[in-house]
């Protein structure tokens, strides 16, 4: 956000503690049982059959007794009060998410409703939630409704590997195409606020390029050893990269277009499908072309993005029939006022985001042409 107060402080954020590895959660008791010993474990119906009957007896057998919160699979405030409620009367004393991204998110939120603190059990690693102190929250209908920003972040955040990997491989990269926006957005907001309040610290930049870094070196690697479901160095480092240091650089450095334009996107039924990643990448060409990128430097992103199939025309979006009026409607939500596209120093508004839409399917189809696609 702006900084139009001038404030100089400096803020740096992130989770208690982080610990990543395979067969983590197998002593998920050991840290839990510091936290409290009345959880209530916010988990869809297929996470819960994958892996939170099991978390639930194996910390049951350390006297951690676990309330059993439903996720029906949209973070809303609908889901928000439900879950609360039910922490109410189960008398919880904190609480836990495990599975996705919007699961987290719900989980923080009602955790933050409780006044408890969360602990976060990924089994994916398809976004940068874990690790932050705010939740992205949707309306029933699936469009985006508010950013919602919390006093503290997770106490623990916990990634199995071992069940990380077993999700499909296009789940990781929807966590490439978000963590890939990290270091994109955040050069750009060096003179702007951060979700902490305050400006960037020269580490929060230097995570950004370190995740970036990695993306790079070992994405495709990655992606592809998730596929043949091998836990390997390259599987872990970008496990580490879109979960711990894109969520500590996005927090802590700041987002700016194409976060924005992903929320805008929300608007357009045809991508209601994708993944939080998937659209927020086709924000990064936006980004990258709003701020003049080189075309050499422009195909080094794009030619990532689509070695792990990430989208990159409005055909790969979903929507190759696209009208004028559904990218003004993108368009607007992208530039309502609360959004982070205006920590760009540029001249921005409606009818220059609606021309940088096209421009990125152009460019997109562009490279596709150009590898013989």
């Amino acid at each position: 956000m702006p900084n139009p107060n001038k404030i100089q402080e400096k803020v740096f954020q992130s989770p208690s503690k982080y610990i990543q590895g395979p067969s983590a959660i197998k002593n998920a008791a050991r840290y839990l049982s510091k936290m409290g010993s009345s959880p209530l474990l916010v988990v869809d119906s297929f996470v819960y059959n994958l892996a939170g009957k099991a978390l639930i007896e194996a910390l049951e057998s350390h006297d951690i007794h676990v309330t059993h919160g439903k996720f029906g699979g949209e973070a809303s405030s609908e889901e928000i009060t439900a879950l609360t409620e039910q922490g109410k009367q189960s008398k919880a004393d904190f609480v836990i998410a495990l599975g996705g991204g919007k699961t987290i998110d719900t989980a923080k939120a009602t955790a933050d409703a409780l006044s408890v603190d969360v602990a976060v059990l990924p089994t994916m690693a398809s976004t940068d939630a874990p690790c932050s102190a705010l939740s992205v929250l949707y309306r029933p209908s699936g469009e985006f409704d508010r950013y919602a920003f919390f006093n503290k972040n997770p106490a623990l955040v916990m990634v199995d590997t071992s069940i990380v990997i077993k999700a499909p491989a296009r789940y990781l990269a929807a966590g490439i195409g978000d963590a890939l926006a990290t270091n994109v957005e955040a050069r750009r907001c060096m003179n702007s606020l951060n979700f902490g309040g305050g400006q960037p610290t020269f580490v929060s930049a230097a995570i950004c390029q370190k995740c970036e870094e990695i993306l790079f070196k070992y994405g495709k690697m990655a992606y592809e050893a998730n596929k043949a479901g091998a836990i390997t160095p390259a599987f872990e480092a970008v496990v580490e990269a879109n979960t711990l240091l894109s969520g500590l650089g996005f927090e802590s450095g700041g987002l700016a277009a194409a976060h924005a334009i992903h929320d805008g996107f929300t608007a357009v039924h045809e991508v209601h499908s994708l993944m939080h990643g998937e659209k927020v990448n086709f924000g990064t060409i936006c980004q990258l072309l709003l701020d003049n990128t080189p075309t050499e430097e422009l195909d080094r992103y794009l030619t990532l993005m689509h070695s792990v199939n990430l989208p990159i025309t409005f055909a790969q979006l979903g929507a190759p029939n696209v009208t004028e009026e559904q990218l003004r409607k993108v368009a607007e939500l992208s530039c309502r006022p609360e959004e982070t596209i205006w920590n760009l120093d540029i001249v921005i508004n409606e009818e220059v985001v609606y021309n940088v839409l096209k421009a990125a399917d152009a460019v997109g189809r562009d490279f596709m042409t150009r590898i013989g696609k």
